[in-house]
């Protein structure tokens, strides 16, 4: 029993950490040979949490996917060109509102917001590639693959309109697709995983215009034809305009009104 109890308690250890458990440790019986391997998978296991708490503090920052791949793959710097959709939120008006209240005020009704906008994005199988002071950017196809980019990050925009209406805070919602360069930008010490390209700065131009637009949220014609059927279905077309730092025009489109969506 001296030999066989602490390897069954060591076996169930294992099979439990093959169901996904990480908290788990035997106890060491004694200095031989079966106490070494008791101790040994007591350490493997520290170390599978020490990762697992990197990962999960690292994904806070950069994303639960770009995490799990730098985790698993050495980052190197460079890009590669990808088609993705991403979407831009911009706060309206937040100087004011940080001028007119205090400090710890701002930061906790932006947090309250931001909240919002993570979990539509997550649940559209987008990324938050960034947040920049009152900003943000939501990608959709990189750096994992998404089948019709484009309507999962129209969904989502739709989606924020709503959960973001009851909100203190108010903002200018940006959509649009197209290729770009996706991958680790910066220097061999410092760098991070970022998308750059026309779709990118077209959201941040739309998302201007969205601040003065009913619904605040404003996509261009050719992300929308992207999309699939039932999605462009939700969306109608608005006049042509010229977005700012372009010499041609752009058509745009908004999301119909909720009733009228869920007619058709």
């Amino acid at each position: 029993m001296s030999v066989v109890d602490p390897i069954t308690e060591l076996q169930r250890a294992i099979y439990r950490v093959r169901r996904g458990e990480t908290d788990v440790a035997v106890d060491i019986y004694d200095g031989a040979e079966l106490g070494v391997l008791q101790a040994g998978f007591n350490e493997m296991m520290r170390g599978l949490q020490e990762r697992q708490r990197v990962r999960d503090i690292f994904g806070q920052y950069v994303g639960m996917e770009v995490a799990r791949r730098a985790l698993e793959e050495r980052p190197e710097l460079g890009g590669e060109d990808r088609e993705v959709a991403v979407i831009f939120v911009d706060v309206i008006g937040s100087t004011t509102f940080a001028v007119t209240h205090e400090p710890e005020e701002v930061v906790v009704e932006l947090n309250k917001f931001f909240e919002h906008v993570v979990a539509v994005v997550h649940r559209n199988k987008g990324i938050i590639n960034k947040f920049q002071g009152d900003a943000a950017l939501a990608v959709f196809g990189a750096p994992i693959t998404l089948s019709d980019a484009a309507g999962h990050a129209l969904k989502a925009a739709r989606e924020l309109r709503q959960e973001l209406q009851h909100m203190r805070l108010q903002a200018g919602i940006g959509v649009a697709a197209g290729h770009v360069v996706a991958g680790h930008i910066g220097g061999h010490d410092r760098f991070e995983y970022t998308v750059i390209g026309d779709a990118v700065n077209t959201a941040a131009r739309l998302t201007e215009i969205a601040k003065g637009t009913p619904g605040r949220v404003i996509t261009n014609a050719s992300t929308l034809a992207k999309a699939n059927e039932a999605e462009q279905a939700r969306w109608t077309l608005m006049k042509s305009v010229e977005l700012r730092g372009r010499n041609m025009m752009t058509q745009i489109a908004r999301p119909i009104r909720p009733t009228l969506a869920d007619r058709s």
